[in-house]
Parts: structure tokens; sequence; C-alpha cells
């Protein structure tokens, strides 16, 4: 299979180095694997490409995704249906006020035989662990997640247990004036990479939906087009996408500007800035691309920053959202230069395939 190049100068923040051969068979295999899982989950949800990509995104970059709407648009048929596409273990955890942290993470029972005590493990123990309306679990059982979510392992009794890779988070949640509903605490809110709405579908979509699963639940024919070996393989090739230093200091003037904005009382979190990086080169090779753009980061600050930052209350009184500020931000902040010595290709590099 031949290998194609079509170059186009003139993309500010491009490397100064040429791609090599074998990134750009590694990025076409994350594009061609991720247009293969999007289009498997768009058989289940209807109009909702950018959403999506995002999930997919979030997912090559080792990150977890917080999907938040208004019952029925979706959050748990695309989190099942991602979760559907690829072949690997997944775990379904309803979250109740009355769940408990052990109902999570596991809990060390007693073996009358051995006369010890023998670990359970908890649902967590899987590659994708769906937790349908966390915020509807008390604080306490919410932070249970957070040592997995952050370090990959779980802590019961004072005995360590590692988690296998891949491992994401696929949480939905309720907007937090619906009765029943408890606030993430900010620390898990940094952990997830990305928040997204669903929102309604358009009128055609719906109408779609209405022919399409009227009769059947098209999620019960979802089968798999990828396995964990294969996303462990595209997370690798994603963690080489290449980033121009001009690139990584853009993201981080991007999060002080969120620090010292006067509508927003809490900014970014360092966390926040890395996360964003992650979810930019996981964009880049979705696109095809071993490198990271400018336009890379400022399509992701909204969905990686907006549930992050806390704005003042003189903000909320004039109605203006984190995304309104967020976006005027991101206007605000000078974009780097064109590198003075661009790839040989002219500075863009898109790998396609014949």
């Amino acid at each position: 299979m031949d290998e194609a190049i079509n170059a186009s100068a003139g993309v500010a923040g491009t490397p100064t180095r040429a791609p090599s051969h074998a990134a750009e068979s590694e990025t076409i295999s994350v594009q061609e694997a991720g247009e293969r899982i999007a289009a498997n989950i768009g058989r289940v949800i209807e109009g909702k490409p950018d959403a999506v990509r995002l999930g997919i995104a979030v997912l090559l970059a080792e990150g977890h995704l917080l999907i938040e709407d208004v019952p029925g648009v979706g959050k748990t048929k695309f989190a099942k249906a991602l979760a559907r596409s690829i072949d690997c273990s997944v775990r379904r955890v309803q979250f109740t006020p009355d769940l408990l942290p052990t109902d999570v993470t596991g809990v060390s029972v007693y073996n009358a035989e051995s006369r010890d005590f023998e670990f359970k493990p908890g649902p967590v123990f899987t590659n994708i662990l769906v937790g349908d309306e966390i915020n509807r679990a008390s604080p306490k059982t919410q932070a249970a997640l957070l040592e997995s979510m952050e370090e990959r392992q779980v802590t019961v009794d004072g005995v360590t247990y590692s988690l296998e890779m891949p491992f994401l988070v696929l949480a939905t949640q309720n907007p937090l004036d619906m009765e029943g509903t408890y606030p993430l605490p900010e620390a898990q809110r940094d952990r997830f990479t990305a928040r997204i709405s669903m929102g309604y579908p358009n009128r055609l979509a719906e109408i779609a939906m209405l022919a399409e699963h009227a009769a059947t639940d098209p999620l019960d024919e979802l089968t798999a087009v990828s396995d964990a070996k294969q996303v462990r393989r595209l997370i690798d090739a994603v963690r080489e996408v290449f980033v121009a230093d001009s690139i990584k200091a853009y993201a981080v003037d991007i999060a002080t500007a969120t620090r010292q904005a006067p509508e927003i009382r809490l900014g970014a979190s360092p966390r926040a800035t890395l996360q964003l990086l992650r979810a930019s080169k996981a964009w880049a090779a979705l696109d095809g691309r071993d490198y990271v753009i400018p336009d890379d980061l400022q399509r992701l600050v909204v969905p990686v920053f907006a549930h992050r930052v806390l704005l003042t209350a003189e903000s909320h009184m004039g109605n203006r959202s984190a995304d309104d500020v967020l976006t005027a931000i991101v206007r605000a902040v000078p974009i780097p230069a064109q590198p003075e010595h661009p790839s040989p290709n002219g500075g863009r590099a898109a790998a396609s395939v014949r």
C-alpha cells in the first residue's frame, strides 16, 4: 500500500523536523481506526460526530470523559456504544445515593477456609468503566474513583492493585439543578480530561432515529471493531505525536490567561494544561498528522477547561458561561508565529493512503 503526502504551506506552529515514515504509518493507523470506531458509534448516535470524535480522542489520550446533559438525549447510550465498539472488558455502575465506595473499588472478605481475608475486586477493575449518573452518589463514593483515574491503581486495606491498560472512565451526569444530584468535587472534575454535552439532535437526525430505533435498538446489534491490544498500540502512537516548543508555550499561555481573567475565580490547573496537550496530540493523530498545530488546542480548550474553571458571582449574574469566557480568552491569546525552519514538506504533512 503506497503512502501519499499532501503538503500546503503557511500553518503556524508546525514542527521544525520532517515527520518520519514510521510516524506517518502510525498516524495513518490512528486515523483509520478512529474513523472505523466513529462510524460504528454513529450507527447508534445520530448527528453527533463532534461528540463521538472527542470521546475517541479522550480514549487515545489516556484520559476520562464526562458526559453532562438532561435525561433522554443519549448520554448512557453513547457511553455504551463507545464501550461496545472496543472488544475489551466493560463494567457499568449505576451511581445512587446509597452506593458505597467499596461497591466501586472492591472489598476484603474473610475466607473461613483459608482463615484469611481475600480481596474481591470491584467493577473499577476493567478496561472501560461506565459510571451512569455519577453525581447521584455521595461525594464519599465519588471520591473512590480519584486514585484509579489519576494513578491507574486502587489501594484497599493498605494493598495497592494495578489496573489493566487501557483504563477509561466514561461517566454521565445530570445538570446540578436537577433533584437528587451532588456536585462533583473539584479534584474529581479535574481528573476528567474533557466534558461534553450531547444536546438535542437536529430535526433530520431525530426523524432518522425514529425510523431506525422504533422497532429495534441498534445498540443490541453493535459489534466491536477494535480491541484492547489495538487501542494500546494506538495510544503508543499518539504519545509519539510531535509538539513544538511554541505549541507548548501556547498551551501554557491559554491556561495562564484563565488564571488571570477577572471573570474566573479558579483557573485551569497544570493538570488541565497537560490534558489539553495530550488531547491535542490525539486530535492531530485522528486528523492524520504526526504533529500538533494551534487549531488543535483552540478546538479543545472549551471541552477540556470548561468543567474545571469556576466563574465569579458577577459572571453568573451577567449570564456568562464558562464556554463564553474561554472562547474570548482563546481569541485574545496570541497564536504562535511560524517556525523559522519549517519541515521540507512546507509545514503541513497530512498522511493519506491510496
